[in-house]
């Protein structure tokens, strides 16, 4: 019996909602703070939610990095780690899980994806090179970019669009592609990478029939195809949701189909495994050397990779929970819940619903505040200030300055409101989803944001914004007058 929609139940009443296929047995104290409070707190962090105590928190939606809810079975195994610098008993548990799920040979520990990224861009990209994928991810830009080498964008023309019914946004045009090998020559494309799935457009996946046809034109010009496996078990479940031929095939057998059409896999197990940590993988020996080098320079030992004893059993685990299907649906189940819900009340959300989170459409809910003004980092206060809930900005503010120090727009402006695995109940969702129609009710009180500090890599993170004029104070004044005492 398949349990791919255990997660969606029908009630006598006719409505469908999500329900937790988990028990709760451990809980950690949330904090649920006056309006006055939450005002105070997003002042103090210069407008930038990555700025915020915990504390002052309510729903932490930042995102689902290192953040989802580990199980039973992954705390126990922590338990019996074998504390070694090198040869842990804990390593070859977690390479042997990793293998079946992944199908790889060669497994490398890294303390986080960006470690990865680090590792492969160090290896493979050359000044002058190309990089073609679905779409890019900021970390993996700014290392790549750092060693010379070009991110070009080839997605799909309906990639961007808002609201859709396209499966599959993240699909690399297969055209462009093409061109793009004849036009700088396979000699200058350092490889081909597939984000599973794409994070800054809406946590949209592909198909596998686009790796399918990706996987041939790469081996047909000698170029290799890596993916960034961060999110592959959410890919690999809405391929078996949506894509024709796959509906009764297992997500252990999707993930290995999906591995073998690329020469590397790299993650974050932040969000593959619920666990801290990373990896690589691949079959080819002489890619293994070279980054082995690297990896033992940086991160550290080949059996330990930067991270604790603990977590890597904690990995071994998780792997495998990954291909359960109660799993890896709780996240998509609910994320599809609130956009589905925000939807009807007309609210401009990423359709179809995607991975990794809920993802408003800033320009759309702000259409009065200029781009330069940073909608999607204005939305992202607006949205903490009237509900306690903390999401990101992925837009212009996650962007960067050409050079002209004219800031690069984003091609969207998206406020991300991530689902950690097995983290959030109905209750709270519906919360939030009560607090965001509100919000777009009074929206002509927001307004823009500018950068007071201002990084020059990677913003977004320890950046820090002031407001184009007094609206959270009126925004909050309005909150208080429809809401009384109410939190």
């Amino acid at each position: 019996m398949t349990n791919r929609n255990l997660t969606k139940i029908k009630f006598s009443s006719g409505i469908q909602i999500p329900v937790e296929l988990h028990k709760v047995r451990v809980v950690q104290k949330l904090y649920l703070n006056p309006i006055e409070r939450r005002l105070q707190a997003i002042e103090e962090g210069g407008y930038n939610t990555f700025q915020i105590s915990t504390k002052d928190v309510f729903l932490d939606m930042l995102t689902d990095s290192g953040t989802n809810a580990m199980s039973d079975n992954q705390v126990s195994s922590m338990l019996h780690a074998d504390d070694a610098y090198a040869g842990s008993q804990s390593f070859y548990r977690m390479e042997a899980s990793v293998r079946d799920v992944f199908g790889k040979h060669y497994v490398m520990p890294v303390h986080q994806g960006r470690a990865a990224e680090n590792i492969i861009s160090q290896i493979f990209v050359k000044k002058g090179d190309v990089i073609p994928m679905n779409y890019h991810f900021t970390t993996t830009k700014a290392h790549m970019e750092l060693n010379g080498g070009t991110v070009l964008e080839i997605y799909t023309g309906k990639a961007l669009q808002i609201k859709s019914a396209e499966p599959f946004k993240g699909n690399i045009d297969l055209e462009k592609l093409q061109q793009v090998i004849a036009e700088y020559g396979k000699e200058h494309v350092a490889f081909v990478r597939m984000e599973a799935s794409t994070n800054l457009i809406g946590g949209q996946p592909f198909s596998m029939a686009n790796l399918r046809e990706v996987s041939r034109i790469a081996k047909e010009s000698g170029i290799m195809v890596v993916m960034d496996a961060s999110l592959v078990g959410e890919n690999a479940y809405f391929i078996k949701k949506r894509e024709a031929g796959y509906e009764n095939t297992s997500i252990k057998d999707i993930l290995k189909e999906m591995c073998s059409y690329c020469d590397i896999v790299y993650f974050s197990s932040r969000k593959v495994t619920s666990s801290r940590g990373g990896g690589i993988v691949t079959d080819n020996k002489d890619f293994y050397l070279k980054m082995r080098d690297l990896l033992v320079l940086n991160e550290g030992f080949t059996t330990y990779g930067g991270m604790s004893v603990r977590e890597i059993e904690a990995m071994a685990v998780g792997m495998q929970e990954t291909t359960d299907d109660t799993v890896i649906s709780q996240s998509p189940s609910f994320i599809e819940y609130i956009v589905n819900q925000l939807d009807e009340y007309g609210i401009p959300v990423i359709t179809p619903p995607g991975a990794l989170g809920c993802h408003i459409d800033s320009m759309g809910f702000l259409p009065h505040v200029p781009q330069q003004e940073y909608p999607a980092g204005a939305l992202a206060a607006a949205v903490y200030i009237v509900s306690g809930c903390r999401g990101m900005e992925r837009g212009t503010i996650s962007s960067v300055r050409d050079e002209n120090g004219n800031d690069v727009l984003a091609d969207m402006e998206l406020l991300r409101l991530a689902f950690p695995r097995r983290v959030f109940t109905l209750s709270q969702t519906m919360f939030l989803i009560d607090r965001l129609k509100w919000l777009y009710e009074n929206r002509e009180l927001v307004g823009g944001l500018k950068f007071v500090e201002e990084p020059p890599v990677l913003r977004f993170f320890m950046g820090r914004l002031a407001p184009t004029s007094d609206w959270p104070q009126k925004l909050a004044e309005k909150f208080r007058a429809d809401f009384g005492d109410s939190l």
